[in-house]
Formats: structure tokens, C-alpha cells, sequence
């Protein structure tokens, strides 16, 4: 019974077109080891190096925001917490996806959401100005980084950003971002 669970599990997988799936705790060694196994894959597919490029500086963003931001977290010894998150890669029709999800404060939700909306609804132009004015602003209130992840993640997504949300309860919401390159 495990393998054929193992197996309809795989099989659901490639039905989404997704090439690497990833579930648990995250550590910047996880970080750095899909993130080589995925250049390795891409580069095999022999796609462009742009497209590679993107994919890439895509994934390490959304798994740095788990790293940094996830609300289900435990404590170690080795580093402040490590933070729970799912993060896949794959292909929808043409195009590669990056897509990544973890749990939020409610507060940090409705933050994202304003921000992704202004975000979504910029062109290229727009974006790069948006980007500009951040970096040259404070640092957002409870960023960790400069405030710009989201901003890169829309600039390297050729093929357009969703972004959606669930509300798990009174305290956290599940939070996802796809992008497509």
C-alpha cells in the first residue's frame, strides 16, 4: 500500500507539471541544494539561460521569505528557528513556475495583499520605478531585507504573478505566490 500511495502521489505531481516539490522545514541548506539541483535540471531542458536565470533568483526569494517570515516555526540550537514552507517548480504549458506557501501572521497578510496588489498591477516600467523607490526608502517595518523580494519576483516573471490567501484561523493565514517564467 505505501509505494502505490508513493506512486498516486508522484503521479498527481507530474499531472501539475511540478519537477521538484519540497515540504517541510527550511534551512539555507536546503536553500542551496534544490537550488543546485534545480540550475542542474533547467540547464539539462536546455532552456534559456534567461529563463534559468529568472527561475532561479525567483526560488531563492520565495524560500528566503519561508526562511524569514513563516509564522509555523520551531526554535534550534543551531540558528534562531527553522520555518515551515512548501515550495515547487514546474512547467505549465511553455512557461516554468516557481510557487511557494507558508503560514502568516493575519496582520502580515493583509500587509502582503495591499502589496502584492499594487505590485500585480504595474508593468515593467512601473515595477522598476517601484523598485527603485523602495530601495532608496526605510526599510518596510518588520522586513528583515530591503523591502524589494516581491518587486524582483514580479520583475523576473515574464509570464505574470498570482498570489492567494486562506485563512487558517483567528491568528494565521496560509499564504501562496506563483510566478511564471
Amino acid at each position: 500500500m505505501l509505494a502505490m500511495e508513493m506512486l498516486e502521489f508522484k503521479k498527481r505531481l507530474a499531472k501539475s507539471g511540478i519537477i521538484f516539490c519540497y515540504s517541510g522545514y527550511m534551512t539555507e541548506e536546503i536553500l542551496y541544494g534544490i537550488g543546485n539541483a534545480l540550475k542542474a535540471k533547467l540547464d539539462v531542458e536546455d532552456f534559456d539561460r534567461k529563463v534559468t536565470k529568472a527561475a532561479f533568483a525567483i526560488f531563492v526569494e520565495q524560500v528566503q521569505n519561508v526562511i524569514r517570515y513563516s509564522a509555523e516555526k520551531i526554535p534550534t540550537t543551531e540558528c534562531d528557528s527553522m520555518r515551515y514552507g512548501i515550495l515547487s517548480v514546474g512547467y505549465s504549458g511553455e512557461s516554468v513556475f516557481v510557487s511557494c506557501g507558508n503560514a502568516v501572521d493575519n496582520e502580515s497578510a493583509e500587509t502582503l495583499r495591499t502589496v502584492l496588489g499594487k505590485i500585480k498591477g504595474l508593468d515593467r516600467e512601473g515595477l522598476k520605478a517601484l523598485w527603485k523607490e523602495t530601495l532608496k526608502g526605510d526599510t518596510p517595518m518588520g522586513s528583515k531585507g530591503a523591502g524589494v523580494g516581491f518587486i524582483d519576483i514580479a520583475r523576473q516573471a515574464r509570464g505574470g504573478v498570482e498570489f492567494d490567501f486562506f485563512r487558517l484561523d483567528d491568528e494565521n493565514t496560509f499564504f501562496t505566490v506563483k510566478a511564471y517564467i
